[in-house]
């Protein structure tokens, strides 16, 4: 007979964005029908399993709709050609504006944006740096666009920035440029997460905050392998050597289809060990202005010395 203690497992927390500028129309059929600024696009989204609510009309009116393929899919304009960029300002409760810039690129759904990290973005920009780092120092690993980075950056944060992607560095260090943060304290590297960590370690350098974002598959700089259920555990045991004394945060999304929340608040828990904090985890979603029913997109989980959920 298991005579063990039974403890409630953790609360599940959803998150929704309230993005400015960015709207969820519609979702349905595995795609998703959205509108950033003026411009309205549709993607394939695995997610979406329901039968879409807006009449085909609304559908054909997007600007631009991504189609897959097995060369990884390409845009097309069915009204005729737009501007392949467009300026997104990103509304948050800092001192200096941001903008970012958005762009259709080859064989990719991406456009530069995930809306739905609008409530990470919200709780970094509204909870600066503890006074005891100095300075503070940030890791952002698969840090893409660079959005985590320049909130972070604006919010007092000394910020390293990693990507194994080189286009994905220079898509950042351009949203730098058109946010005026150029001279901000930021690292831009690009280089394979884990070699990066392994090789601060060695360094013995130490960071107080930790932001991961890493895709279910990738390649490194290098031709690295990355598949994420056999690469993200020991990649989190790694960055528990990396925090400092005072550290106050690591902060975990996942986007894989198969992965639960529950997942990420175990394997925070394990690298957090003898630490104090607390972790709070659960999903990030789009509300679906068509219907009650909100679009759940990406999971999280986050170890903070300050976890309220504001």
């Amino acid at each position: 007979m298991n005579t063990a203690p039974l403890i409630s497992p953790p609360n599940v927390n959803v998150l929704t964005s309230d993005c400015r500028g960015h709207r969820l129309l519609d979702s349905g059929n595995h795609r998703k029908l959205e509108q950033f600024g003026t411009v309205r696009i549709i993607r394939d989204e695995p997610k979406a399993w329901w039968r879409p609510a807006l009449p085909h009309s609304e559908w054909n009116s997007a600007h631009a709709v991504h189609k897959d393929d097995s060369h990884g899919g390409k845009w097309l304009f069915p009204h005729g050609e737009i501007p392949p960029s467009w300026e997104f300002p990103l509304s948050l409760p800092l001192a200096h504006p941001l903008r970012l810039q958005l762009r259709f690129t080859d064989n990719s759904k991406q456009i530069g944006i995930f809306p739905e990290q609008y409530p990470h973005w919200h709780w970094l920009a509204t909870h600066p740096p503890p006074p005891s780092a100095s300075p503070p120092r940030l890791l952002n690993l698969f840090a893409y666009t660079g959005a985590a980075s320049l909130v972070c950056a604006a919010s007092g944060w000394h910020v390293t920035h990693v990507d194994a992607s080189k286009p994905a560095v220079a898509w950042a260090r351009r949203n730098a440029e058109l946010s005026g943060l150029t001279l901000a304290p930021i690292r831009w590297i690009i280089e394979d997460a884990t070699k990066f960590v392994q090789r601060e370690i060695r360094r013995k350098n130490h960071y107080d905050a930790i932001l991961l974002d890493p895709p279910a598959f990738g390649r490194g700089p290098n031709n690295e392998f990355w598949k994420i259920e056999r690469h993200l555990p020991p990649l989190l045991e790694l960055c528990r050597d990396l925090l400092s004394p005072n550290a106050s945060l690591i902060l975990l999304t996942l986007y894989t289809i198969d992965a639960s929340c529950l997942l990420c608040h175990n394997l925070l828990q394990q690298a957090t060990l003898q630490r104090n904090g607390s972790i709070a985890s659960g999903e990030l979603t789009l509300r679906d202005e068509s219907s009650p029913r909100f679009l759940p997109l990406s999971l999280w989980g986050r170890w903070s010395q300050n976890n309220d959920l504001r």
